[in-house]
């Protein structure tokens, strides 16, 4: 741009001595060209070159006229003003509006100081010149953002299946990097009530997460005795305000609806990942006063980063529980549209076999009954399969309920008599141990059916969150042989109980059966936090 203005120039003024302007235009734009990224520097090169083109503007005109011989013509001034495009737009690719705006303003006084100064001011061609590139200078300085995108390739927009791929292949590769490879939020949570008890005073501390609904499930909890938490986030408590505002709040009462004692102070600490809340920490000790700025600090700089890990806990096990939900919504639409559909044909094909048979062939049509009668028995198995296949935990009706009606449903088919008892409180577990907790009993309730030979089964679900307990016994002849499709179910069992931090034990009933439990956490009026214990190998 300088070579063409200094050759625009010399063409219309003749008069070397005005290609001192170009080179002050060199020398002005030394700062902005080796010192680009400079604050200072830079700007101030921009500055100088264009205060001096509209200087010079004035100047080449008055020169240009000289030499057409024309005193009121100004239309010399083009062969300098093309370089205000250089700076503004420097500027403009720099996002730097604010700037563009400023050199405009330059631009005009000093235009109009360069034509006063050299008696052109007046002139219409002068004034229509710098009115033009005062003009085109605005354009490049307001536009040159929205060109600039228009002229960046657009980014290709990746594909679902292929950007779900990536996102979780990451997490596996995250998820394998974690100290002890655990995205756990129960042991988590534990851990974080175990750091917060060399902070900060206190009888009793949980953590609570969101379960939907306006409800809130308890993930851990520490005390003397269990505590039954306001889980209600539509209540009057701290718990709510804190997980409104996500600001601690401080309390001289009880967060539990079950404590009575006079003396209380509660913290109740947001755990806040990003902008979301995906947690609540309660502290309370029978003391008043215990949780001055000093200690609420020091809890807080142990909740911050246990927010994060929670929530990529939390998130995790909301992927794993869709994805084992969808899998087994595809199993039992494979099951239902092949394998039973099948099976349904060959028993109509026995049933003609049967009925086309001739007189005396009563050897066979005893063998057609028996392979009948095998037919329908895989059949009903196969349907069984189906119910507990799509069988879940309905967020309204609770754990109990669901065991209750597979329980009900498999007595029904088995001429079981099933006793049930249930103690249940109206805090949730997490969705995924319910799952976990649902497929532990219906595995139970299974083995009995089918291999205990038992008339009477008693279920009992005990649900306190944390602690849980589920019960299955039956009057059969135990477990006494070593089939291998019993022991895999036995392993299934073990396995889904140490994925959610619980205990399986299976025990002779007396005088007669087996007794399967699961248990999750430690009773109530033990400390709750929870040693992480598998079922033995084999157990």
């Amino acid at each position: 741009m300088l070579a063409l203005v200094a050759a625009l120039t010399f063409v219309a003024t003749n008069d070397p001595r005005q290609l001192v302007w170009i080179g002050m235009l060199v020398i002005a734009a030394l700062p902005a060209f080796l010192a680009r990224r400079h604050p200072l520097l830079a700007p101030a090169g921009r500055f100088a070159e264009v205060a001096l083109t509209g200087l010079a503007a004035g100047s080449v005109a008055a020169a240009a006229d000289a030499v057409t011989g024309r005193v009121d013509a100004g239309f010399g001034a083009e062969a300098v003003l093309p370089y205000l495009a250089v700076p503004m737009l420097t500027a403009a690719l720099r996002r730097r509006s604010s700037e563009g705006a400023a050199l405009l303003g330059v631009a005009a006084v000093t235009m109009i100081a360069g034509g006063a100064l050299a008696g052109t001011l007046t002139q219409l061609g002068y004034l229509a010149v710098a009115g033009q590139w005062l003009v085109l200078g605005a354009i490049v300085t307001f536009a040159a953002e929205t060109m600039r995108q228009f002229l960046q390739p657009a980014e290709p927009t990746p594909q679902p299946y292929a950007e779900a791929t990536r996102l979780l292949t990451q997490l596996r590769s995250v998820a394998r990097s974690l100290p002890g490879a655990t995205l756990d939020p129960g042991g988590i949570s534990e851990h974080l009530l175990e750091e917060l008890r060399l902070v900060a005073p206190g009888h009793r501390a949980a953590v609570l997460s969101a379960s939907g609904g306006g409800r809130l499930v308890v993930l851990a909890q520490t005390g003397a005795e269990r505590v039954d938490w306001e889980t209600t986030l539509d209540a009057d408590s701290a718990i709510a305000d804190a997980w409104a505002t996500q600001q601690p709040q401080v309390a001289s009462r009880s967060q539990a609806r079950s404590h009575r004692t006079a003396e209380v102070s509660s913290l109740t600490i947001p755990l806040v990942a990003g902008v979301r809340t995906i947690g609540l920490v309660i502290l309370e000790t029978d003391e008043a006063g215990a949780y001055p700025s000093a200690v609420l600090q020091a809890v807080t700089e142990v909740t911050g980063p246990a927010a994060l890990r929670l929530e990529a806990a939390l998130l995790f096990d909301d992927v794993r529980s869709l994805a084992t939900n969808e899998e087994r919504q595809r199993l039992a639409r494979e099951i239902h549209d092949g394998v039973a559909q099948e099976l349904v044909m060959v028993g109509y094909g026995i049933d003609n076999a049967q009925a086309t048979l001739p007189e005396g062939a009563e050897e066979t049509a005893e063998e057609l009954r028996t392979l009948r009668s095998e037919v329908t028995r895989v059949i009903q198995e196969l349907r069984l399969s189906l119910f507990e296949l799509r069988s879940e935990v309905d967020r309204n009706g609770g754990l109990a309920a669901a065991i209750a009606e597979y329980a009900r449903t498999l007595g029904t088919s088995a001429g079981l008599r099933v006793h049930f008892t249930f103690d249940e409180s109206t805090a949730r577990l997490p969705a995924a141990t319910e799952a976990e907790l649902l497929r532990i009993a219906q595995e139970a309730i299974t083995n009995a059916r089918k291999h205990a030979g038992a008339s009477n089964l008693w279920v009992t679900c005990t649900v306190d969150p944390p602690y849980a307990e589920i019960e299955v016994s039956d009057d059969g002849k135990g477990f006494a042989d070593n089939r291998p499709d019993g022991r895999y179910g036995l392993t299934i069992m073990a396995e889904r109980a140490e994925r959610i931090r619980g205990r399986l034990k299976i025990t002779p009933r007396h005088p007669s059966g087996t007794t399967v439990a699961v248990v999750l956490g430690t009773p109530p009026g033990r400390d709750s936090v929870r040693d992480s214990v598998s079922a033995p190998e084999g157990e």
